[in-house]
């Protein structure tokens, strides 16, 4: 799966000036997860992820290639959630790698399509507690309410991001996950921004694809997403040479 390797290849300059800091993997240190919405009124809350207007971006890409998520790994660029004291930029991306071949060795399109729709939807199945998300598929906004008791408590993006991660690991076709969080106020947002809807453009795209969209390529609302991204037209085509001859 290499239909958003580009995207995934601009990231490393979206991020700003920051080192950042990296954590392995541990399932041991999940934050508390409530197991379903909560309500962190503003009363409550210490600060917002993306409050008072700031950029608030999430994405998700898929990829089968070898040096973009080689391990299960948390990032942090800027301050971690114990530091931050009011509103800031935010920005949650991550970099899945998966793992779907059929009995010839060929990577299985439809099981792989399946496993994309259940990598977006992890992000709606994590409730660490006092860490209130709320987010936007049309704007793709992730805003987050922290709350003042999960601070005093210690919670981090590592403790996050390893919720995160323990999600996504249920996936058994999933081989490693990398979870960047980012709250710099020189990162690229905008730039975040607009990669965040060309991930998307790129799973509807491929949605439709595996729908039996029409092949005049003249008329389809989705050619120029299909022309710019590499492998998306060769699919289609390839999807339709193989039900011709069966």
């Amino acid at each position: 799966m290499e239909l958003y390797n580009s995207i995934i290849e601009k990231v490393d300059g979206l991020l700003g000036s920051a080192q950042p800091k990296r954590y392995d993997y541990n399932p041991a240190k999940c934050w508390e997860d409530v197991g379903g919405n909560q309500l962190v009124m503003m009363k409550e809350s210490a600060y917002e992820l993306g409050g008072d207007s700031k950029p608030a971006v999430n994405y998700a890409c898929v990829t089968s290639t070898d040096g973009f998520a080689d391990k299960d790994e948390i990032l942090v660029y800027g301050k971690d959630l114990n530091q931050i004291k009011g509103s800031v930029s935010f920005a949650r991306i991550v970099i899945v790698k998966v793992n779907i071949l059929d009995g010839e060795g060929e990577e299985d399109t439809e099981p792989l399509f399946r496993a994309i729709q259940d990598i977006d939807f992890v992000k709606y199945h994590v409730y660490p507690k006092g860490y209130m998300i709320r987010s936007s598929s049309d704007s793709y906004r992730e805003q987050v309410r922290v709350s003042k008791e999960a601070v005093r408590k210690g919670i981090t993006f590592e403790q996050v991001g390893n919720s995160y991660i323990s999600q996504y690991k249920k996936n058994p076709n999933i081989v490693a996950v990398k979870v960047i969080f980012i709250t710099t106020d020189d990162a690229d947002y905008a730039g975040m921004r607009a990669d965040a809807k060309k991930t998307r453009d790129i799973t509807m795209t491929l949605s439709k694809i595996l729908e039996g969209m029409a092949t005049d390529c003249h008329s389809c609302s989705l050619r120029e997403i299909c022309d710019e991204v590499e492998g998306l037209k060769e699919l289609h085509f390839g999807k339709e040479k193989k039900e011709f001859k069966g």
